[in-house]
């Protein structure tokens, strides 16, 4: 057993885990960080094969303008400092089978004069779509997650209140309704179709992609050059610098418990931790029911992992291509003529993703290029471990590489390397529940969740706390971060200390 002075001990080394860490540091507690795997960031990560970085997370951040919502905050964690950001006129397109293509233009208005050339007759409902892109320009998202809900007094509440009220019509209209759900209200064929995946998922609530839009028009939600580990490596070396410590290839196996209190982790090399407050910033269904043997539950949580909550599982096939493809649209979905099948499942449309902009991810003159989809978790479960389950992955790989070839002419040829995860390689390397890469996955159902919070300790359990994407549903890279903020903002109010945030130079 080591006995030290910790005074808190955080599971994971993602962006909650860091941010948690950092605000911590900043406060005057002494933190200890246990990682499983050798690298930081969690799920906020990107892999380096044959001269090409593979990105795994961002594809745009919140809070990449000085002046706008969240920058502050990674300016605390030391995140922006000298970091350049790509801003996109176009967030992506959805091409059809006989070309006729919708182009997700960022400016709001060239957005609505696009959607009025493709289909006059929808003028009502696009007229009123963009005008809700522009009252989200608005919209400052951080003001649900500036502070904890429990430590909000009546001011507080007064205060958002009063900044929340011109949106509550907005966010009444906007995120009752799914992107699916919208589609449905247009005459044109092709937008019927096309609209369910303008912003990547069909259950999301349209607040949440005109959202996007708003904040990628005001450049508030660029893509951080240097990939998604470069950005997680500024967390920890802000980290480390305020005097934290990190344990790599540290498992936990259990979180210490003495007379219903957390006081330590025990790792699976058998080394014992103790501390005098435990957080996790890991998976949510391993923490309750692994690390704690799922002693302390009630109703509400149980309910919470019983399997009806959409999560999101993902299979990416991620290339480096002896191809300049710069001249390209940076994101595209095309819908398919015939259904292909992918992971047992039919496919009718797939997303294609090169990262020309950032010239620091492939050599030069060279291109890095992902398909991401949805796949269902069981599939790729029930072959885990076999010989089936490495040439499942490549004969899924060849399949989208030959529907590529349809779409870029000659471009199997130029293929240099191939790389694929599926929801299993997530599960294995962040932990997460069902490999998923969001937590839950946000929907109008799961919103309600955000906006009214899932509590952060568990019923019976003192001195534990629980963060990231899986108390904060559709967890997304700056939500988290400022669930590790959040938290530290608690235990400076349970220790009476006045809570401190400074940013570093």
């Amino acid at each position: 057993m080591t006995n030290s002075s910790i005074d808190i001990i955080i599971i994971g080394a993602g962006i909650a885990g860091l941010s948690a860490g950092c605000y911590a540091q900043m406060n005057g507690y002494h933190t200890e960080i246990f990682e499983m795997h050798n690298l930081p960031g969690g799920l906020c990560t990107a892999w380096n094969r044959k001269g090409y970085t593979f990105d795994g997370c961002i594809h745009y951040l919140f809070g990449s303008d000085k002046n706008q919502p969240f920058y502050r905050m990674w300016e605390e964690l030391g995140a922006v400092q000298g970091r350049k950001f790509i801003d996109h006129d176009e967030f992506m397109r959805v091409v059809a089978p006989d070309g006729k293509t919708l182009i997700v233009y960022t400016d709001p208005d060239r957005l609505e004069r696009h959607l009025l050339d493709l289909s006059p007759d929808d003028s009502k409902l696009i007229k009123q779509f963009c005008a809700g892109i522009w009252d989200f320009t608005e919209f400052d998202m951080s003001l649900l997650q500036q502070k904890p809900k429990t430590l909000m007094n009546w001011g507080d509440w007064l205060h958002l209140s009063r900044k929340m009220l011109p949106f509550l019509g907005l966010l009444n209209k906007w995120g009752n309704i799914s992107a699916e759900e919208f589609a449905k209200r247009f005459h044109d064929p092709f937008l019927r179709l096309a609209i369910p995946q303008m912003f990547a998922w069909k259950s999301i609530p349209m607040m949440v992609g005109m959202s996007l839009l708003a904040y990628m028009h005001n450049k508030n939600a660029g893509f951080p050059v240097g990939a998604s580990l470069e950005f997680a490596r500024s967390l920890e070396k802000r980290y480390l610098e305020l005097g934290g410590k990190i344990h790599y290839s540290a498992q936990v196996e259990r979180i210490l418990v003495e007379n219903d209190r957390a006081v330590g982790v025990r790792l699976y090399n058998n080394q014992e931790y103790r501390a005098h407050r435990v957080i996790s910033a890991c998976d949510g269904r391993g923490t309750i029911f692994n690390l704690l043997e799922g002693k302390y539950l009630n109703k509400k949580i149980k309910k919470l992992y019983d399997g009806h909550l959409p999560v999101h599982s993902q299979l990416q096939v991620s290339l480096g291509v002896n191809r300049d493809l710069s001249k390209e649209p940076h994101w595209v979905t095309y819908l398919l003529e015939q259904p292909i099948a992918i992971a047992g499942e039919k496919r009718y449309e797939i997303g294609v993703k090169h990262y020309c902009f950032d010239p620091s991810l492939a050599p030069a003159g060279k291109s890095v290029m992902i398909v991401m989809l949805d796949t269902p978790y069981d599939y790729w479960q029930r072959i885990y471990g076999r010989s089936i389950y490495d040439a499942e992955q490549i004969q899924e790989s060849q399949i989208l590489i030959d529907q590529l070839e349809q779409f870029y002419p000659g471009i199997k040829a130029d293929i240099e390397f191939i790389d694929v995860a599926t929801p299993l390689s997530y599960e294995r390397y962040t932990g997460n529940w069902q490999g998923s890469n969001c937590g839950w996955l946000l929907t109008k159902e799961t919103m309600f969740l955000m906006i009214a919070g899932i509590e952060k300790k568990l019923p019976g359990l003192d001195n534990f706390y629980a963060i990231g994407q899986w108390v904060e549903p559709g967890g997304s890279v700056p939500i988290v971060a400022m669930s590790g903020r959040n938290i530290m903002q608690q235990i400076c109010h349970e220790d009476r200390k006045e809570f401190m945030a400074t940013v570093v130079d």
